[in-house]
C-alpha cells in the first residue's frame, strides 16, 4: 500500500506577473508542498458518501413495498434484512466515493488498501477463521470462570443455514464499510499527512467513539473497539492491504451475533445458533454490551496482535 501524496500543480500566477495575495493564501490553505492536504481530501470523501448515501436510501425508501418492509422490521434488535439493507446501500456507497476520489486524486482502489486483484482472495479467507478464534476463545475464557452458559439450540436445520448465511452476508458488508472507511480510504489519506502509526491512532480512537452512539454500548465496549481498530491496522501495516482485516472482522462479529448468540455492541440478534446466557459480573461477561466488553476481549486481542506479528513478519527496510 503506498501513501505517496497527491501531486497537483501550483495556482497560476496572474497575467504577466507573481500569482496574487489571494492565491497564495488560498493555496496556503488548500495545498501543502506535494498537493491538496489530507484533510481537504478527507472532507471531500466524506461529503461524497453522505450525498451518494443519502440520495441511495432515499430512492429506495420511496419503493412502497421495499419501504413498508423497513417499517415492518423489529426496533431494537438485528434481523438480517435490515443488516443487508442498511450496511448494503453504506457500502455501496462508499465504495462509488471512493472510485470518485482515485479519479480526483489520480489513485486506484489498491492505494487505500482494496486492491480488486485480491479481493475475498487468501488474506480474506486466512482472516475468516482467525477472527473466529478470536471470539470463540473470548467465550471459552468467560466460560472457563462461568460466565456463560450455552442452553442449546435456537433453531432448526433450515433457519440455522438461512439465518447463518444472510447473517454472514451482512457481517461481509459490515466489515467492508468499516474498515474500508477507517483502515482504507481515511487511513492512507490521513496517514500521507500525519503518518501510519498516528492516523492509525487517531482513527481508532474515533471508531470506538461511533461506538457509543450504540444504544447498549459501554464505555469499555467502546474502548475495545478501538482496540479492535488498532490490531485491524496492524494487520493491514503487515499484509499490505485490508483483505485480512476485513475477514477477521466479518467471523468475529458473525460469531458473537449469529453463532454464539450473545449481544454485539450492546445488540441483540433476531435468528441466532446458540442460546447463550450469561452470568456474573459484568467485567466477566460484558452484560449486555457483549463479549467484546468483557476484560477477556483486551487479553484475547493483545495474544492476537502478538501472534499476527509471527504470522506476518516485517519486511526488512530497503536500503
Amino acid at each position: 500500500m503506498t501513501t505517496d501524496p497527491v501531486q497537483f500543480d501550483a495556482p497560476a500566477p496572474e497575467p504577466g506577473g507573481e500569482p496574487s495575495s489571494f492565491q497564495r493564501v488560498m493555496h496556503q490553505i488548500f495545498l501543502g508542498p506535494h498537493g491538496i492536504r489530507a484533510g481537504w481530501r478527507m472532507l471531500i470523501a466524506i461529503f461524497l458518501f453522505l450525498a451518494i448515501v443519502t440520495v441511495l436510501q432515499a430512492g429506495l425508501r420511496r419503493i412502497p413495498p421495499l419501504r413498508a418492509w423497513l417499517h415492518a422490521q423489529p426496533k431494537g434488535v438485528m434481523t438480517p434484512g435490515a443488516l443487508l439493507f442498511g450496511e448494503g446501500t453504506a457500502a455501496l456507497a462508499l465504495l462509488l466515493a471512493a472510485l470518485i476520489m482515485t479519479v480526483i486524486e489520480k489513485r486506484s482502489l489498491a492505494d487505500y488498501g482494496l486492491p480488486g486483484r485480491e479481493a475475498f482472495g487468501k488474506r480474506f479467507w486466512q482472516g475468516m477463521p482467525y477472527g473466529f478464534v478470536m471470539m470463540s476463545v473470548t467465550m471459552g475464557l468467560i466460560a472457563a470462570l462461568h460466565g456463560v452458559s450455552i442452553e442449546g439450540l435456537a433453531l432448526g436445520t433450515a433457519g440455522a443455514v438461512l439465518y447463518g448465511l444472510f447473517y454472514l452476508l451482512g457481517f461481509i458488508l459490515v466489515a467492508f464499510f468499516e474498515e474500508f472507511s477507517f483502515r482504507g480510504y481515511l487511513q492512507a489519506t490521513l496517514a500521507s499527512g500525519i503518518g501510519f502509526w498516528w492516523a492509525a491512532i487517531a482513527l481508532s480512537i474515533l471508531f470506538g467513539a461511533l461506538h457509543l452512539r450504540n444504544p447498549g454500548e459501554a464505555r469499555f465496549g467502546a474502548l475495545m473497539a478501538g482496540a479492535f481498530g488498532l490490531l485491524a491496522a496492524f494487520s493491514l501495516r503487515r499484509t499490505g492491504n485490508i483483505w485480512f482485516a476485513i475477514g477477521m472482522h466479518t467471523a468475529w462479529d458473525w460469531g458473537e451475533t449469529y453463532f454464539y448468540g450473545v449481544p454485539d455492541s450492546g445488540v441483540a440478534a433476531q435468528g441466532h445458533l446458540l442460546n447463550s446466557l450469561f452470568h456474573g459480573p459484568v467485567w466477566l461477561t460484558g452484560g449486555t454490551v457483549g463479549p467484546e466488553a468483557s476484560v477477556f476481549s483486551f487479553v484475547v486481542l493483545a495474544l492476537s496482535a502478538v501472534c499476527l506479528h509471527y504470522m506476518f513478519p516485517a519486511k526488512p527496510k530497503e536500503t
